[in-house]
């Protein structure tokens, strides 16, 4: 505590390039900033995350041979508003849509989403080339009673 007390009085007397306060202000910013970023990638997992199980659940409603574009279409959906992802892969798998009448299943929508970094920090901004690539899994149960 001592040392940023002199930091910000300048005790020393001696003139410095950045004063004190300006030091201390440009580490709360990045802090700040640091923060930011890691709320920012935790809304875009939970979002995929949302967006996997809107395709599952919208897979399971639907028919065997429209599972598919449905599921892509909720995942597009859920996605639209939080997440713009450079490249999304939605695969549908699960033994859910193949049962006989009265039999459970289950389907499982798996959501790919590769998402650059800088529309994390600031969207629309192209400062940050790294990309990273968010996997999320859902599971939604099929009703066995229903038509197919």
């Amino acid at each position: 505590m001592k040392f940023i007390r002199r930091i910000i009085r300048n005790e020393d007397g001696g003139a410095e390039d950045l004063p004190g306060y300006t030091l201390l202000t440009l580490i709360a910013i990045g802090c700040i900033g640091i923060i930011a970023l890691f709320g920012r990638f935790t809304m875009a997992d939970n979002t995929v995350q949302a967006a996997a199980y809107a395709a599952a659940r919208d897979a399971s409603l639907s028919r065997a041979g429209d599972a598919v574009p449905h599921a892509i279409s909720a995942a597009q959906l859920a996605l639209r508003d939080n997440v713009n992802c450079a490249s999304l892969n939605v695969t549908i798998s699960g033994n859910g849509l193949t049962t006989g009448l009265g039999e459970a299943g289950t389907v499982s929508a798996t959501v790919v989403c590769t998402i650059t970094a800088s529309e994390l920090v600031f969207p629309g901004w192209n400062g940050i080339q790294t990309t990273f690539t968010v996997t999320k899994t859902a599971f939604s149960p099929v009703d066995p009673y229903r038509e197919r």
